[in-house]
């Protein structure tokens, strides 16, 4: 990873385009083009969790209109076949592909991406999305499944992890005075990604396809040239504080907090922490919860209310009609797309929240009322009451979103600032985890419980329940959080030896820096910030006219 860096930089002995050097601001700066610049990165990573949208336009790759299957086909003949469309099981291996290679490269790479600087992992993290994409496109057009997992899955997986670290250390030292709310808005991008890229590939497949093509490898080209374009804008809108800089104005609450350190944890000693592995439990156990629930939404909301949705509420899911199926299945949708729309608010408001109320008394509203809520959903299920059943759910995914952005300002609490971005980088190895056990638990108890006979309205009762314990845990997790440990704490020489060479550098704009990151949004902030709201809002637009047809 060091030596695509150094290709992008350059040799020369000067400070290369991409270095750290680079982008540390100068005065006059304003600290509030920073989120944008992370926003225009998680807005594009995040389609990773809108990629089903391709599952059934590549089912029938071959067929075109209906699929060429070949039943007695395994899944090491799938990767290599020309003359058999794919099975939409074996696609959906994609996500797990996302997350796991997410958390992983995350871990791998974060302590790189400390060193280097935000702007450098940023166009690495473009560089492996966007070409990710067109490798993809290549296994589509060529009809090889290894291709596509390779490319849009692997080196895709790489990118993800990338982007979505780059800006989470340098977002917390802009804003100490508002760490969940800084990380929030950022982290916010990752859950808007799918409700803009999901309806966009729409367009863009009815757009290409022909009498011999579904439109898919055209739309993965051309997506990722769009998410490059505007993941190097991210990458070129980052900027990094002077050492020691802090916004003018602000200084450290008096009373020390006892969950809010004023020191640092090496990144070498993180992991030795009981710290480190309770918040890791902390936030898998909360991820497995949600993650389980956003992989089976559609199926689960057709399955329990059924002709419900369409006005029959006395139709069972096995007496519809395929016409009264699809239709279904189109409300299904707007169900999903709420729940995306709920994610994303979440990440906002409860990481924004953390900030008044502390992220340990965050996360404890978020096992307790999840608790309650997913308890809830089997007796709103017996009653038909759709609206308390999809309110509980939005509930839920406004949580699940919330822990995501909640948990950087978290670990920068209990860590301190100065490595947060590798810590967060390794403790993403949890939702690799939680993108295994959520949907394992999910999909198996529904498959043993359709075995078993059980009416498809109550299959979901058991899965609840066995949710709710593991938030018990979670919650025990959480409780067991205590400040660290002194002797894992860095002394201050030590922090000023790891901080001389970039305050060699930042010596000159330390002292001229009055003004940096001062005042609210300016024009030139707003404008950046509309690069971002304009196409986000779109996305809400879109959504919100799915979801009105649940009800």
């Amino acid at each position: 990873m060091s030596a695509i860096g150094q290709t992008i930089s350059g040799t020369g002995s000067g400070i290369g385009l991409l270095d750290r050097e680079r982008i540390i601001a100068k005065a006059g700066f304003n600290r509030w083009l920073v989120p944008p610049a992370a926003l225009c990165i998680h807005l594009c990573i995040g389609m990773a969790y809108g990629f089903s949208v391709f599952w059934l336009p590549l089912s029938r790759a071959l067929g075109i209109t209906a699929a060429k299957t070949c039943p007695d086909m395994t899944l090491g003949q799938e990767l290599f076949t020309t003359t058999c469309d794919w099975r939409v099981a074996s696609m959906g291996w994609m996500f797990t592909l996302f997350f796991v290679l997410l958390g992983v490269s995350a871990a791998i790479w974060g302590g790189w991406l400390e060193r280097v600087g935000p702007r450098k992992a940023g166009v690495v993290a473009a560089l492996c999305w966007a070409g990710g994409l067109m490798v993809g496109a290549v296994g589509v057009y060529t009809h090889q499944l290894w291709l596509m997992w390779l490319g849009a899955g692997v080196l895709g997986g790489v990118g993800l992890g990338l982007g979505y670290i780059s800006p989470v250390s340098t977002l917390i030292k802009w804003f100490p005075d508002h760490r969940g709310m800084a990380t929030g808005f950022a982290i916010a991008g990752f859950g808007g990604g799918a409700m803009i890229g999901a309806p966009l590939a729409n367009i863009l497949i009815n757009y290409f396809k022909t009498p011999t093509s579904v439109g898919v490898w055209e739309t993965f080209a051309t997506l990722g040239a769009i998410y490059f374009g505007f993941m190097m804008i991210g990458a070129f809108g980052y900027r990094v504080p002077p050492a020691g800089w802090r916004p003018e104005g602000w200084t450290p609450p008096a009373k020390a907090n006892a969950m809010i350190s004023q020191y640092n944890v090496d990144l070498k000693d993180a992991h030795k922490t009981p710290q480190f592995w309770l918040i890791w439990w902390v936030l898998c156990l909360n991820v497995s919860a949600g993650i389980g629930v956003i992989g089976m939404a559609s199926p689960m909301l057709q399955e329990i209310f059924a002709g419900s949705l369409i006005g029959a509420p006395e139709v069972k899911f096995n007496a519809l009609t395929g016409e009264q199926k699809v239709a279904i299945a189109a409300i299904a949708a707007g169900f999903a797309g709420l729940l995306s729309l709920f994610n994303i608010g979440g990440r906002v408001f409860w990481a924004s929240l953390s900030d008044f109320i502390g992220r340990k008394s965050t996360y404890y509203t978020f096992f307790i009322l999840g608790i309650a809520l997913y308890a809830l959903t089997p007796w709103a299920a017996n009653h038909g009451s759709k609206l308390l059943f999809v309110g509980s759910f939005c509930i839920i995914l406004s949580m699940y979103g919330g822990g995501f952005a909640t948990v950087p300002a978290y670990l920068a609490d209990m860590f301190g600032t100065q490595f947060v971005g590798a810590i967060h980088g390794r403790l993403l190895t949890a939702w690799s985890t939680a993108g295994i056990i959520g949907p394992v638990v999910v999909n198996y108890i529904r498959e043993f419980q359709l075995a078993a006979g059980v009416p498809r309205d109550h299959l979901y009762d058991t899965t609840m329940y066995i949710l709710c314990g593991m938030l018990v845990i979670g919650l025990i997790c959480n409780y067991l959080v205590k400040p660290v440990d002194k002797k894992w704490l860095m002394s201050a020489a030590e922090v000023a030896k790891l901080q001389a060479a970039s305050a060699r550098s930042d010596a000159a704009i330390q002292h001229g820096s009055f003004g940096i990151g001062k005042g609210g949004i300016d024009a030139k902030a707003l404008l950046f910030w509309a690069v971002v709201g304009i196409p986000l809002a779109w996305g809400v637009w879109k959504t919100v006219e799915s979801a009105v047809k649940i009800f």
